[in-house]
């Protein structure tokens, strides 16, 4: 990305607006709480770095006029602004890392004066940002070792710098393997109800140079057939401790899809999206999004009125089904219940 996703700009929170992509590219400013909680939760910033960076800026935001003259009042601001923020998304951990490090540096920074707290709490965002960025790089260094020359990738959703602060953990390892000479094509799918895939995932990797192919995601069995993919790589928005992977709703479709043609399926994530409290994918909360999203898409009517929809937003792929997990410090393998605490605690 030749831009930030997101940054803290003159007491404001600057985000490029996703929902217009790929027709009109701008930027909007988030001068509040509420305005940050509505770009979260419709998707005007989105991928589970970059909703973890909007919680921490916003949390600042939230506190960043307080006239609070001691900290049990400040902290009690604080909270208020974390808790509220905590319910525009259920899924992605990152979005709770975030705001629990940040009233962490408060409690531990509790004797500063109110305007200095106020400063290291914004320092301690902007660290977050600073590494998100370093960590996106990492993934991409360690993931595109797993890449051949003429290798085909398949993905899903959007995981590159649009879903993080400027360079993506899926799109990451392609990033890589493109800048360090790797040829490779990329095949893209649309990723309904809200196209990702296609309006975004696309647009990036076209910026990129990268040769990429869009497909509907009813396509990817016959890509597969056809001998076309070597590999699939995705994000992820929460990964249980056993690594079982929370991700955009048809990611599980795809890792069955893949095991029963034999092609790799890789998961691409930092190890803040690790979820040690949870043992099992079963514990992760899986966000439903509103009817409409599936029924009048970008404003048309595409289904009979009325009708009765389910839209679950993200599902969860089962260990089993994950060859690997590139993080940040290094590739996880099976049994992940041993390999993820080690690169946790690396």
């Amino acid at each position: 990305m030749a831009v930030s996703t997101i940054e803290w700009a003159d007491g404001r929170i600057r985000m490029i607006d996703q929902t217009l992509l790929p027709n009109e590219f701008k930027h909007i400013y988030c001068d509040d709480l509420p305005s940050t909680w509505e770009a979260i939760k419709s998707l005007r910033v989105r991928g589970a770095p970059a909703i973890g960076i909007a919680g921490a800026l916003g949390a600042v935001l939230g506190i960043w006029n307080s006239t609070a003259k001691t900290y049990e009042e400040f902290a009690t601001e604080l909270k208020s602004a974390t808790d509220y923020l905590a319910t525009s998304r259920p899924t992605a951990v990152n979005l709770f890392w975030a705001l629990d490090r940040i009233t962490r540096t408060g409690e531990e920074n509790s004797q500063l004066r109110i305007p200095d707290l106020k400063e290291v709490l914004l320092a301690e965002a902007l660290e977050i940002i600073d590494e998100d960025k370093a960590m996106c790089r990492a993934i991409g260094q360690h993931g595109m070792a797993l890449l051949n020359e003429n290798d085909t990738i398949l993905t899903h959703c959007n995981a590159g710098g649009l879903a993080t602060s400027d360079y993506g953990t899926a799109l990451a390892v392609m990033f890589s393997a493109h800048e360090a000479g790797k040829h490779i094509q990329v095949y893209a799918d649309e990723t309904r109800p809200l196209l990702q895939g296609a309006r975004l995932t696309t647009w990036e990797l076209m910026q990129a140079g990268i040769d990429v192919t869009l497909i509907c995601d009813n396509m990817a069995a016959q890509v597969m057939k056809e001998g076309k993919i070597q590999c699939v790589i995705v994000g992820a928005d929460r990964i249980a401790a056993n690594g079982d992977t929370a991700n955009k709703i048809g990611t599980y479709n795809v890792a069955i899809l893949a095991e029963a043609h034999g092609i790799p399926f890789y998961v691409a994530a930092p190890t803040s999206t690790l979820d040690f409290a949870l043992e099992t994918g079963d514990q992760i909360p899986i966000e439903q999004r509103a009817s409409e999203e599936v029924t009048e898409g970008f404003g048309k009517l595409t289904a009979p009125e009325g009708v009765k929809v389910y839209s679950p937003a993200f599902d969860v792929t089962p260990a089993a089904l994950v060859s690997a997990i590139i993080t940040e410090k290094g590739v996880a393998r099976a049994p992940y219940t041993e390999s993820l605490k080690t690169m946790r605690d690396a």
